[in-house]
């Protein structure tokens, strides 16, 4: 019989792709089943602590009596090893119609939006469709090539995405921006960190401190440090439409550059934009229609980009300070000048599945269930450090592509162990966000008499509807008091 199957042209390849169909069900199977027998009960004592955390943030959770200090609402998420454990809205959605925060509440997200596009940017990278290191101008024609103290230089998609490209923020003001840097470079590294980045294993002063300048005059400078600048206010508060990616480039693309590209970091989301323009010519759609079909992919049911006239159900209303230091209503904005680098709408749900989809992607092997939507290959990329950069959220960290990271370190035995994790924040008109994924390190699953399939690992999302909310760290903590419980349970 044996001898019968094995001649050329029998059913053998069938049989052994249903044998390996049935172990990849067993695997999930068995999976599922480890995900029923911890429950999000497990976790009760991570929970309550990380409700304490939150407490911090000056939410009033229950009841009409909100403090003005910090956010009127807020929603959280946690996941672990991809099973959400924990979701939960605190404070108000909308205040003045009394409607309190949900998991299904949907809140800009900012700049998490660079992580959405990043991951379209390295999906066309591996099919062959986007060379990243090409000049950006071979697919945005439309974009001048640029000069740099009369020398002709090159700007790439990669350079883009990691802040490297000398394409200014919001500021307009060219020398100004140079002496910033300038003067920042010219401290040593305490004094030009301290009080301006989120430290991780920090006091939360950044996360409840009261905002001192009046509405419209607050925006992150370059190290990430809250300042009054009223020059830039016009383009974060912008309410002008832009039909198309492209028009949008016509709000800085004949400024000259603020440094010759890949010699120092800007933060930028305006270089950000012109990646959007990129998305489209390398796809050949539309980027907002690309967007929507990446989300549907990757099971993101609620996320969409903000616009003012769709019916967006379950959309927040977002709030800001006055110069009486009072709650009001964040003015009107348009973000379609910005899609790619800070204009969507999501929930902390489609942000936690979007977290998982990635972390098993990078974690994914010849022995997954499943492929990852990308190769692991991709993901190591994509989440390493790049020289040259920064991570103004966490100064242990470096920017990497679309997303800050964390490398792993300890110095000395019983000293401060870091983690390694990669983070994204977002700060919009009237809205704060986070995504923390803490990945378990291969050394570790694959030693555990457990569950070994990817994802392996915590993922935490928080929004608000206020903006200035600093929410990194209390993310780290969350996601390590669920480590915690994590490593009791297996």
């Amino acid at each position: 019989m044996l001898s019968r199957l094995l001649r050329p042209g029998r059913a053998l390849p069938a049989m052994v792709m249903g044998l390996g169909l049935a172990m990849a069900a067993a695997r999930i199977a068995e999976d599922e089943a480890e995900r029923k027998r911890k429950g999000p009960g497990a976790y009760s004592r991570a929970i309550e602590r990380s409700q304490e955390f939150l407490r911090r943030i000056k939410v009033c959770f229950f009841t009409n009596n909100w403090d003005e200090v910090g956010s009127p609402g807020m929603v959280v998420g946690v996941s672990v090893d991809g099973e959400a454990v924990w979701t939960e809205g605190l404070g108000f959605a909308d205040i003045e119609n009394s409607m309190p925060c949900a998991a299904e509440s949907v809140m800009r997200v900012a700049s998490i939006s660079k992580s959405f596009t990043m991951a379209a940017l390295a999906k066309l990278w591996e099919e062959g469709k986007l060379d990243l290191d090409a000049p950006v101008q071979q697919y945005v024609p439309e974009f001048p090539v640029k000069e740099f103290e009369g020398e002709k230089v090159t700007i790439s998609p990669r350079l883009l995405i990691s802040h490297l490209s000398g394409i200014r923020h919001y500021e307009k003001d060219i020398q100004k921006v140079r002496k910033k840097i300038a003067k920042k470079s010219s401290q040593p590294e305490s004094t030009a960190t301290e009080g301006t980045k989120e430290k991780s294993g920090g006091a939360f002063k950044a996360e409840f401190s009261k905002p001192e300048a009046k509405c419209g005059t607050k925006e992150q400078d370059i190290s990430g440090t809250q300042k009054d600048q009223k020059d830039d206010v016009e383009e974060f508060y912008i309410k002008e439409k832009f039909e198309t990616v492209i028009d949008a480039l016509e709000l800085f693309k004949n400024d000259p550059l603020v440094f010759k590209p890949g010699t120092q970091f800007l933060y930028s989301t305006h270089a950000w934009t012109l990646l959007s323009a990129v998305v489209e010519r390398a796809s050949g759609q539309k980027f907002l229609e690309y967007m929507k079909q990446m989300f549907k992919d990757m099971g993101m049911k609620d996320t969409v980009a903000e616009e003012h006239e769709p019916i967006i159900y379950n959309r927040a209303r977002f709030y800001t300070f006055n110069d009486k230091k009072r709650l009001i209503n964040a003015p009107y904005v348009d973000n379609s000048c910005k899609w790619a680098g800070g204009g969507f709408l999501s929930t902390v749900n489609d942000l936690l599945t979007f977290g998982n989809v990635l972390l098993y992607s990078y974690q994914a092997s010849t022995t997954s269930p499943l492929p990852g939507f990308l190769k692991k290959d991709t993901m190591s990329m994509v989440w390493k450090q790049v020289h040259n950069t920064e991570m103004s959220w966490d100064k242990d960290g470096k920017y990497a592509m679309g997303w800050g990271t964390v490398e792993e370190n300890q110095e000395c035995g019983y000293c401060k162990h870091q983690k390694h994790y990669v983070s994204h924040t977002g700060g919009a008109v009237g809205a704060s966000s986070v995504i923390l994924i803490l990945p378990e390190e291969e050394n570790t699953f694959h030693l555990t008499k457990k569950r070994t399939s990817p994802p392996k690992g915590i993922v935490v999302a928080i929004i608000c509807n206020m903006q200035g909310v600093g929410l990194n760290s209390t993310a780290l903590k969350i996601a390590l008091e669920f480590e915690k419980d994590k490593s009791i349970c297996s």
